[in-house]
């Protein structure tokens, strides 16, 4: 989708269906944190930072980064009204390589056209050891947009990680909602993968 649907729903995109769904994947996500706290989290494409504001209290530092300028405003007063100390925004292109430790990318990829080449972006973005970890949408034959997939099959997204440089990638499907994935019903899988 274009980068001005999104301005335009920034305002009014926390509803409670993506709100409830935020909340599923940041359980899952939980579970594949490294134990060590004292690391650098980027929430790429954070949206209003549904997800990655859940992990303040887990990470020393958190960026997050969306191509919506929109997005990114709601965001930061979400920081600045949670008082949110290791925290920021910052723009894609502002990021630098071997900068986090983690990265989270949720229900992004399934915007992205080449979404191949932004894995192996995130792949230099990376220290070493660091973790990528994807949630998105399994390959839903019901579904149909001329600018979004329709999901990811698991071998598909393995081969585009180990393609991109990553030494593993763990892949399982984590939650099956209703009405989830262009108004269908629809499963969502996590990746996890270790640079």
């Amino acid at each position: 989708m274009a980068e001005n649907i999104f301005n335009r729903m920034a305002k009014k995109y926390d509803n409670e269906q993506r709100i409830e769904l935020a909340n599923t994947v940041a359980v899952e996500v939980r579970k594949h944190l490294p134990a060590d706290s004292n690391k650098t989290l980027i929430d790429y494409g954070c949206g209003t930072g549904l997800i990655g504001l859940q992990f303040t209290d887990y990470f020393k530092q958190l960026i997050f980064s969306d191509i919506s300028e929109g997005m990114m405003e709601v965001v930061s007063e979400k920081i600045e009204a949670g008082n949110v100390k290791n925290a920021e925004t910052r723009a894609a292109d502002e990021l630098n390589e071997s900068e986090a430790d983690v990265i989270i990318v949720s229900l992004v990829m399934l915007h992205v056209p080449e979404y191949k080449e932004l894995i192996k972006k995130l792949y230099t973005l990376l220290n070493d050891s660091g973790q990528l970890i994807i949630a998105d949408f399994d390959k839903n034959e019901t579904v149909y947009h001329e600018k979004v997939h329709n999901g990811f099959t698991h071998d598909e997204m393995h081969s585009a990680l180990i393609d991109a440089g990553f030494k593993t990638a763990v892949i399982k499907t984590f939650y099956r909602g209703e009405n989830i994935f262009m108004n269908k019903d629809a499963s969502v899988f996590i990746a996890s993968a270790v640079k």
